[in-house]
């Protein structure tokens, strides 16, 4: 039977499934124009783009963008350490806090008060990062900002937090956990709704209290898909939000908050080199991919949980 299943036609095989290549047809037109099909634009990369001349006739030049940017930048070494601090500080403080937040939520038994907390820790996430951008902005203001207003009932003189680079990281990640935190919990909650009830009982007949039956059940239930997004975040590290840290910095305080999303849109975009700017989107695409793979790898290794 099993043979004769595997011998079938393909045309045959792809009849029987039409109904389901239907309802996937319009996320794979989705993927091909609009993630697939703008890759071809990686070519200008390699050559010293002409916007009347087009892509095809404009010079080969090879690896010239991307020396320019790695060897010959003197900012290099700069963006890249903003890049991968501001990624790294997002991931340890960030990546933890929508699961905190759900085995906070889960160990609720009062509904009315853990759906009223769900709703206001998701509404941010549907606010547009210019409006999250000038709460914070309007938060941080040394002249009637809440911060300030605060701090200085205990005698402390204002703090220009966005003119002052030390603080920049801090106000961005502070500001993505805010946005990101409550949105990041339905993934968690949803998966803690799959673990088998008699595990907390066996648990409660072993005297587990709440703390240890999160820490012991819930914790370890969770771990699969806690891996799958942990490798999709560090495939992502050097992706940070343009559109938070490009509303949010100034020229204060590039030396902390310039990276490479900012850069590439004010010195390739900004000044029309669009060449530059392909390279170093290509420069952070395989990056992110090498990272990605990289984190699939010990994921694999070490937990026998990963994206393949």
């Amino acid at each position: 039977m099993m043979n004769s299943r595997i011998k079938r036609p393909i045309w045959k095989r792809l009849d029987d499934s039409k109904y389901l290549l239907l309802l996937f047809l319009p996320a794979a037109l989705y993927y091909l124009i609009f993630e697939y099909g703008p890759m071809f634009g990686i070519v200008v990369a390699f050559k010293d783009y002409n916007t009347f001349a087009g892509v095809w006739a404009s010079d080969w030049v090879g690896f010239k963008y991307f020396k320019m940017f790695i060897i010959d930048n003197p900012d290099f070494l700069q963006l890249l350490r903003n890049t991968v601090l501001i990624g790294v500080y997002t991931l340890i403080w960030g990546f933890p806090a929508p699961i905190i937040l759900a085995l906070l939520l889960n160990e609720l038994r009062n509904m009315a008060f853990k759906r009223l907390v769900q709703t206001v820790s998701y509404m941010p996430y549907f606010v547009s990062n210019v409006v999250i951008a000038s709460m914070v902005v309007m938060f941080l203001s040394p002249d009637g900002g809440m911060i300030n207003n605060v701090i200085g009932l205990f005698g402390i003189e204002p703090i220009y937090f966005l003119s002052k680079p030390d603080w920049f990281r801090t106000i961005f990640v502070s500001a993505g956990i805010w946005q990101g935190v409550g949105w990041g919990t339905i993934i968690y909650l949803a998966a803690l709704t799959s673990i088998d009830p008699a595990l907390y009982e066996a648990a409660e007949l072993d005297g587990a209290g709440r703390w240890k039956k999160a820490i012991h059940v819930s914790l370890p239930g969770i771990v699969p898909i806690t891996i799958i997004l942990l490798i999709l975040n560090i495939g992502g590290l050097l992706g940070t939000g343009f559109e938070r840290v490009f509303l949010l910095y100034n020229p204060l305080i590039y030396s902390t908050a310039d990276i490479f999303s900012t850069y590439t849109y004010r010195v390739g975009l900004l000044q029309g080199n669009f060449s530059y700017a392909t390279a170093i989107g290509v420069f952070n695409g395989l990056v992110g991919f090498a990272l990605i793979v990289g984190a699939n790898y010990l994921a694999r290794k070490t937990r026998e949980t990963s994206l393949w």
